[in-house]
Order: structure tokens, then sequence, then C-alpha cells
């Protein structure tokens, strides 16, 4: 831009503001209302959009979360094991999926997640736990190092 006098240089608000308002104004462009288009207004309305944006990548993380978790408690309770022992069962056995990938399991391969729950069922069951489980039954063909241990020292 280009001035003929100081005077018109003051006054101007230079690119800077133009590019500011801007982005405020595509930002605010899906808006309904003077939110759209008056730039006081706009302004408000996109900070408060773009916190509750912030709040929401948190939730959404909780809700996954969550998610996973019931999905896991669902399919372990199918196998008649519930989450807190199949969870420890699999961490004694040094298992370590995260919840994402159990979930995972849970859902779209029923027989590698039945598998796992009779792992951490046998593992609960050698270190005496046996007392939190349902269904006790075919546990004797799962073997691990516990069963190893304890048939070597028979």
């Amino acid at each position: 831009m280009v001035f003929t006098s100081a005077v018109s240089f003051v006054r101007s608000k230079g690119p800077d503001e133009f590019w500011k308002k801007r982005r405020i104004f595509k930002l605010s462009a899906h808006f309904i209302g003077r939110s759209r288009n008056c730039y006081s207004l706009a302004i408000r309305a996109v900070h408060r959009a773009l916190v509750y944006a912030t709040k929401g990548r948190k939730l959404r993380k909780l809700d996954m979360s969550d998610l996973w978790v019931t999905r896991i408690t669902a399919a372990s309770a199918q196998h008649g094991i519930d989450y807190g022992t199949f969870r420890n069962g699999l961490i004694q056995s040094n298992i370590l999926l995260d919840r994402k990938a159990l979930s995972d399991l849970a859902v779209w391969e029923p027989y590698s997640f039945k598998a796992l729950t009779d792992v951490a069922k046998r593992k609960v069951l050698d270190d005496g736990l046996s007392s939190t489980l349902k269904n006790e039954s075919n546990l004797d063909e799962i073997i691990n190092r516990g069963t190893l241990n304890n048939c070597k020292s028979s």
C-alpha cells in the first residue's frame, strides 16, 4: 500500500487489520445471524466456539476410554470373568495390551479375546484367586509358566 501523505498513513489500519478480521470471519462463516457478519459479535462467538472445541477434544478422549472399558467389561463377562480380574490376569501373564487393543479384539476377534480370557483365568487360578471366577471349565487345557513350574515340582 502506497501512502501519499503522513495523514493517510496514520489513518489507515493497514493490511494486518484486514487479515485479522478476515481470519475471524472465515471461522464464523457458518454461524447464523449477526455473529457471522458483525466483527464485534463474530469475535466473541468464535472465541466461545474455540473453547467448546478444546473441551470437546478432551471429552472425546474420555468418551472413547469409557466405551473401550464398557466393551471389554461386556466381553469378559460373557466368558465368566470380571474386568478387574481379567486385566490383573493379563498383567500377571505379562500380556500388556492397552484398552483400545483389547476392545478391538473383543469386537472384531472374539476367538482371540476368548483365548486372552482363558489365559487370564488360568493365571488367576494359579495365583489362588479362583473365588472371583464364575466358570472354571476347560482351564486344564491352558498352559502357562505357572502350570509348567507346578508340573516340574510335582
